[in-house]
């Protein structure tokens, strides 16, 4: 099988955030002693480098909330010496007038900023923390310095009636792309889930909304939309497929190939401060484990429509969840004999209370 080279890394600086939103991705022991010895420096630093010889372009520099990051003006610096395309994946609140002048000199390429909500109080609510009016001036500044600006809205059943609402906020501040991303139900999504699973008419309006904006505005904004899993019937190829596109580092330095990987037992994890990025991208056991199609179980490994190569088995982490089996057909597809439990997840809304996300301090030398 012809060995593919990543296009993406995507750096998680540090789990630290402000915010508490009930739906990040980020590993339920955040607050363990596991992830509290962050990178030093001079590591990111290197496996920037060793990124973009391995064939990465783009950088994410991701939380958690990157920007409590002493070190990030320095670390732009460094990607954009690298050669990588980077961008700034933040909740906004901490984007002051200098420190985003600091990061632009530093050959920052791209901001993105979430939003809980369109609306203040439900924003301020979801995110556990009184952050609208920050976000929004924000958007505003990195507009005028120039960023590429993304805003980037996780929908669920607590504000999806307002996605109109998101659409055109998303145009009044100039942005040239709208992430609306569906929440994925891993992290503290699976805490939260019967919290956040949308019904079938919000999802059936919020479409034909985005449609209708698509229609109104063109090109001018590129909105991303995408049906969340438990409501498809066949899978998405989770990160383009396990150990094919893109990379994932851990604050602690742990290389994983997907956000949620780290949930699966008996994976091992090399990290970057013990071993370089090309050996862990073509041969440690995590990017091995589940590449290509040989591991598959059945039906996948035999699939009535021929779809190995296609959704590469979709998600190992969702499929673990679920079956209780990380090499198990995702339940999303239709020929899973797990599928039913799919269909039940999405009758399963009960609540609106969250439990939201919490961590202690990192530990840094």
């Amino acid at each position: 099988m012809r060995q593919h080279r990543p296009s993406t890394l995507i750096a998680e600086l540090s789990y630290q955030c402000p915010l508490h939103c009930p739906y990040c991705s980020n590993p339920l022991d955040i607050g363990g002693e596991k992830y509290r010895r962050e990178l030093e420096t001079e590591h990111w630093i290197r496996t920037f480098r060793e990124a973009r010889r391995l064939g990465v372009l783009q950088l994410a520099l991701t939380g958690g909330e990157p920007m409590l990051r002493g070190d990030l003006v320095e670390l732009c610096a460094a990607s954009r010496d690298a050669g990588l395309y980077s961008s700034l994946i933040t909740a906004g609140t901490l984007f002051t007038r200098e420190r985003a002048e600091a990061l632009k000199s530093a050959g920052l390429d791209h901001v993105q900023i979430s939003i809980q909500s369109p609306n203040a109080d439900e924003n301020d609510r979801i995110a556990g923390n009184r952050s609208f009016e920050k976000k929004i001036a924000a958007a505003r500044l990195a507009k005028q310095l120039d960023f590429a600006l993304t805003i980037n809205c996780v929908l669920h059943r607590q504000n999806l009636d307002r996605i109109a609402e998101v659409l055109d906020l998303a145009l009044e501040l100039g942005a040239q792309r709208l992430e609306l991303a569906n929440t994925q139900y891993y992290g503290w999504a699976v805490a939260n889930q019967e919290a956040l699973l949308p019904s079938p008419k919000q999802l059936r309006r919020a479409e034909e909304a985005v449609q209708r904006f698509r229609e109104r505005v063109g090109p001018k904004v590129d909105v991303l939309w995408v049906l969340p899993d438990f409501y498809e019937d066949l899978p998405k190829p989770c990160m383009g497929g396990w150990g094919r596109t893109a990379m994932v580092v851990a604050p602690n330095g742990d290389v994983l190939p997907c956000h949620a990987a780290a949930t699966i037992p008996g994976l091992e994890f090399a990290n970057v401060r013990e071993h370089p990025l090309e050996w862990i991208w073509s041969s440690s056991d995590a990017f091995v484990r589940f590449r290509g199609t040989d591991w598959m179980q059945e039906p996948c490994r035999t699939c009535p429509l021929g779809r190995q190569e296609v959704d590469w088995g979709g998600c190992r982490c969702q499929a673990l969840r679920l079956t209780g089996d990380a090499a198990a057909t995702d339940p999303v597809c239709r020929f899973s004999r797990h599928h039913d439990r799919v269909i039940s997840a999405r009758e399963s809304a009960q609540t609106d209370e969250f439990v939201y996300r919490t961590m202690k301090r990192p530990v840094r030398n």
